[in-house]
């Protein structure tokens, strides 16, 4: 199988993931990018934030359409954690690929044991702790900028437990906030972009746009515990297969 069609999968598994389950999907589009694509850490974490910006937009108009984003709240969280990713893109570029891959690596684990783990139940009309919300915002942002991912494995899980939504919710309001963190974390790296290599990057970034709009319709069919399971286990051994580079 070459390299263009795995890349087309995984672009597809990234943004299917995305509208399904809020996040998650860029864990993986890093990973591809650099192993099947051939991109240093560093310009794979760029293109990683162009795709999840996208994807992350096109999956966040079905579910606006649905109801089921919370946008005040949702606006807070996210602008919590502007600054962070914006020095985080900043920074990222100056630290080693190897630090950059082991880190990846490890945060690809703790996210699919945090995707393994049940959610506990939170009423949609929780009171809301500015402070926490502050502090999670701001930790995502961070996260997002350095390593370029969304956050959504992370968000969601905030969102239910510190914001106070319910799991559906949660979902819909962590793509606004991956789409703002990853936007600016995006425009922070504006000059790294220059060394991307675009050519190989689309094909992937068009089926995890196509497929970010699907997501949502297999969130339906299939329920969301069970496509958790199934990616949480294919995260473990991205996370392994990065982890085991890098100390190598």
């Amino acid at each position: 199988m070459s390299a263009l069609i795995l890349a087309l999968l995984a672009g597809a598994v990234t943004g299917l993931a995305l509208g399904a389950l809020g996040g998650g999907g860029s864990v993986l589009a890093v990973p591809a990018l650099i192993y099947l694509l051939g991109l240093t850490p560093a310009a794979a974490a760029t293109a990683s934030l162009l795709i999840v910006t996208v994807s992350s937009g096109i999956a966040l108009l079905g579910h606006a359409r649905e109801g089921t984003v919370r946008w005040r709240r949702g606006v807070l969280f996210a602008l919590a954690g502007l600054v962070p990713a914006a020095v985080g893109g900043a920074v990222s570029g100056r630290l080693p690929a190897g630090l950059l891959t082991g880190a990846f690596a490890v945060l690809a684990a703790v996210a699919a044991v945090r995707m393994l783990r049940p959610s506990a139940a939170v009423r949609d009309d929780a009171p809301v702790r500015r402070g926490r919300v502050a502090t999670a915002g701001a930790g995502l942002g961070a996260v997002t900028g350095v390593l370029g991912v969304g956050g959504g494995f992370l968000a969601v899980p905030a969102l239910v437990n510190v914001v106070g939504l319910g799991m559906r919710a949660a979902v819909g309001t962590s793509l606004l906030v991956i789409t703002v963190n990853s936007l600016v974390a995006l425009a922070a790296r504006a000059g790294a972009a220059v060394g991307v290599d675009w050519g190989r990057v689309a094909p992937f970034a068009a089926a995890a746009v196509l497929a970010a709009w699907d997501g949502r319709r297999l969130a339906a069919r299939v329920s969301t515990g069970s496509l958790r399971r199934v990616f949480a286990w294919a995260l473990l051994a991205v996370a392994a297969f990065m982890l085991a580079d890098a100390v190598l």
